[in-house]
């Protein structure tokens, strides 16, 4: 019967020879390469003394970013919590009061958020969701406890300190800069009643 592609391969029945075996050029050959790895760089990191550097774009503990004014970006509007799959984020909303203007970007802020460590894959999903620019992935890692509850990172963990911004510049891509070059159509930009964007024909 004709094959149906010229893949086919004739098999030969070679018959070992008296050292083969004997397996000996086997072992021996497993035996140098063994021999060999002594006399190379040991890769054990003793961690935690050493830390292995991370990409840029590593994904690990989040963080809550704030704007260029020291005030928090997150709106509480959910988006993060919906996207995400393993349903690690819950958060409560409150409503800014006069006089905390400095403290939260919009009138509608996220008084409880919190994230499920145990839970969370660090797939990304709430990143690409924020509409805000409020929470990204950073190339920290998350801690070790010794109980469950201490897992469940809050508002305390999350938030970056004022005055000293995580650098996140190396998980914006240059699509995403390019993007922010274009102010009417920048998507994280404070609501304004009185300013329409043409876009596309509708207002």
């Amino acid at each position: 019967m004709q094959a149906l592609t010229n893949r086919s391969k004739v098999v030969s029945k070679k018959e070992m020879t008296f050292l083969e075996r004997m397996y000996l050029p086997a072992i021996f050959s497993g035996m140098m390469i063994t021999m060999s790895h002594f006399f190379r760089k040991k890769p054990t990191i003793q961690y935690p003394e050493q830390k292995r550097p991370y990409s840029g774009v590593y994904r690990g503990q989040h963080v809550l970013k704030r704007d260029e004014k020291g005030a928090e970006r997150c709106t509480a509007c959910g988006l993060c919590a919906v996207a995400c799959p393993a349903e690690a984020i819950t958060m409560i909303a409150a409503e800014r009061k006069p006089g905390e203007e400095n403290l939260y970007r919009e009138e509608k802020y996220a008084a409880v958020y919190e994230i499920n460590m145990l839970r969370c894959i660090f797939c990304g999903d709430c990143e690409e969701a924020c509409p805000k620019e409020a929470i990204f992935l950073t190339d920290r890692q998350v801690d070790v406890y010794g109980k469950r509850r201490s897992f469940v990172y809050g508002k305390e963990i999350l938030v970056e300190e004022i005055g000293n911004p995580i650098d996140l510049s190396k998980r914006q891509t240059k699509e995403v800069k390019e993007f922010k070059l274009h102010k009417e159509f920048e998507h994280n930009q404070t609501f304004d009643k009185n300013k329409k964007i043409n876009v596309g024909g509708h207002h």
